[in-house]
């Protein structure tokens, strides 16, 4: 397999998908013919639970059972297809070059460990300042990935931030961009996705100067609606591990995200901390990571989710309004144990041929 080349000059090598120059693009995309949860279950240890039966489950769809929905246990042992793959981005953009520093060094040591035969395919995405660049074949050599790294680290030192309120917005928005061009690109990838970024999150816009216009509103919903959308039907799952650990543990961003965990259901109600990484990495059934400096544990427990979980698939109702959102909750029957998924989807609604 043609992963990495050793001739070609920066960053990643191989082939290279550019994501940052992409617009972002609101184009509408018509309903799926139904929505694919991936459920983790863990006991209060945080141990992932696997062997459980379609009747040990219960799906709510805005706090309602949801009959008629299929139900398939997935195990790494039968992963020998490829079909799981985990993608880590390492973003230096928002994040100071310290702790991205040492973020890839803790990176490359969970890569080389037990001699650096990785579970699943794996691969890297850089998000710099510069550009944007991701490796196009996952591979499950981990020391190849680590010495990548290493070729690349003098990147994710280059950190050209700018201060102040207008710095911030154009930094929000090409994080979201990226973010969705990504989403876009593993759409049409098979399989199921965990993407976890080492990233202390884009800036969470608040006070006076951030207050949004109806049009900033309707903009933003757009975004929001179209990353989850895609998101979900690319079956990325997103998890976020602050390379800052514990240093920033008290810090306003690490918990006023959770203030918007709940699915915003219309533009008016949209404010910018709806579209934070944090949130997003919620909603999809990822975890945010913010509270300890063993990154290289962290970043094991994520990988621990491909190791055992279900999949719940079912027919959404027609939408009767566009964007229509709906909440969503897997409850377990067995005590104890509790499920981790997607919190919720956008119906499109489908005209009918004239």
């Amino acid at each position: 397999m043609k992963i990495l080349n050793s001739t070609t000059l920066n960053y990643i090598l191989g082939f290279v998908i550019i994501l940052s120059c992409c617009p972002l693009l609101f184009a509408e995309t018509g309903s799926p013919a139904n929505v694919t949860l991936d459920v983790v279950v863990t006991d209060k240890a945080g141990n992932r639970i696997s062997g459980l039966q379609a009747e040990d489950f219960t799906l709510l769809v805005d706090n309602r059972p949801r009959p008629g929905a299929t139900f398939q246990a997935a195990d790494i042992v039968s992963n020998s297809n490829g079909q799981t793959q985990v993608i880590f981005l390492l973003d230096a953009v928002n994040t100071a070059p310290l702790a991205m520093s040492n973020g890839r060094q803790q990176l490359q040591k969970f890569l080389r460990q037990g001699g650096g035969a990785l579970p699943v395919p794996m691969s890297l995405i850089l998000f710099t300042d510069k550009s944007t660049q991701a490796q196009e074949n996952p591979t499950r050599d981990g020391n190849l990935l680590a010495d990548t790294l290493d070729k690349v680290g003098g990147s994710l030192r280059d950190y050209g931030r700018s201060s102040g309120f207008f710095a911030n917005v154009e930094r929000v928005q090409r994080s979201l961009r990226v973010m969705e061009n990504l989403a876009s690109y593993e759409a049409k990838q098979p399989g199921r996705k965990l993407l976890i970024c080492l990233s202390t999150g884009w800036p969470l816009m608040f006070g006076p100067e951030s207050r949004m216009t109806s049009k900033d509103q309707e903009t933003l919903f757009r975004t929001i609606v179209k990353l989850s959308t895609e998101l979900r039907e690319a079956r990325v799952t997103v998890y976020d591990i602050d390379p800052l650990g514990i240093a920033d543990a008290s810090s306003f961003q690490t918990f006023y995200y959770q203030n918007y965990l709940k699915g915003v259901a219309s533009a008016g109600k949209v404010e910018s901390g709806d579209a934070a990484l944090q949130v997003i990495a919620t909603q999809t059934g990822g975890q945010v990571l913010n509270r300890s400096n063993n990154l290289t544990d962290l970043i094991a427990d994520c990988v621990q989710d491909v190791r055992a979980y279900y999949t719940i698939s079912f027919v959404p109702d027609q939408a009767d309004q566009q964007d229509e959102y709906h909440d969503i909750r897997v409850n377990i029957s067995k005590p104890g144990l509790t499920a981790r998924t997607r919190t919720g989807y956008y119906a499109l609604r489908v005209d009918k041929a004239k």
